[in-house]
């Protein structure tokens, strides 16, 4: 299954009081594994930085005075999302942003219907827990070392791994390698065995007679057998 991890920078908090989209990362994912194809663009905004804003993810309106506008690059973002889900933290606020922007240029908005928000399913996974991204990193022991500001790519790289754990973890690397080797079939080696070492007959699982009577013998010999009651 193809699905797109995804993070936004902006301007603010709302968008429907002014505020804009000003960075976008994707990373696309097959079967819960980056598959090392992204996505990423800054935008103009075309209105100001405010400095809150900017202290947490360092784009100032310098920057971005000559990136294009989002109406520039969408038909290109949306080619890279096809019809597949959209995995964000706290999802609304991202698709919030991503919707206005596509209403604003005249694009259809994404369905909510695509919608995955990592962090209603890391509050079913550890409820009463801390749910920023940086804690499920620590939680779950995902490098983010390199992360001084937020970073709408490597946010969504960040991301990708950690909804990996939420959804399963390595167990899900485990299941692949079981059916890419499936139980039951025999090495392809020139003696269907495993690397250097011949294939070795299947030891006898059956009782022998002999055993048979040796373990009469013994149970015979046991006084009130719970089974005799």
């Amino acid at each position: 299954m193809r699905e797109i991890v995804f993070d936004t920078e902006t301007t603010g908090l709302d968008p429907r009081s002014g505020d804009r989209m000003v960075e976008i990362g994707c990373v696309e994912m097959v079967n819960r594994v980056a598959t090392g194809a992204t996505f990423h663009a800054y935008f103009n905004p075309q209105r100001d930085m405010p400095a809150g804003a900017e202290a947490v993810h360092g784009l100032s309106s310098t920057f971005l005075a000559d990136k294009p506008l989002f109406a520039e690059t969408a038909g290109e973002l949306l080619e890279f999302l096809g019809d597949a889900p959209l995995v964000a933290h706290n999802a609304s606020f991202d698709f919030g942003f991503l919707n206005t922007e596509l209403e604003i240029c005249q694009c259809e908005p994404v369905g909510l219907d695509r919608m995955v928000d990592t962090v209603a399913i890391a509050r079913k996974r550890h409820p009463g827990a801390k749910l920023s991204l940086d804690a499920l990193c620590n939680r779950y022991g995902v490098d983010r070392s390199h992360r001084v500001k937020h970073g709408a790519l490597l946010d969504a790289e960040l991301l990708a791994q950690v909804y990996v754990e939420l959804t399963g973890g390595r167990q899900i690397g485990l299941e692949l390698a079981a059916e890419a080797n499936p139980v039951g079939q025999i090495a392809d080696t020139p003696e269907r065995g495993i690397g250097d070492k011949p294939l070795r007959e299947a030891r006898p699982h059956t009782a022998s007679e002999v055993e048979i009577a040796r373990h009469a013998a013994f149970v015979a010999t046991i006084e009130s057998p719970l089974w005799g009651q």
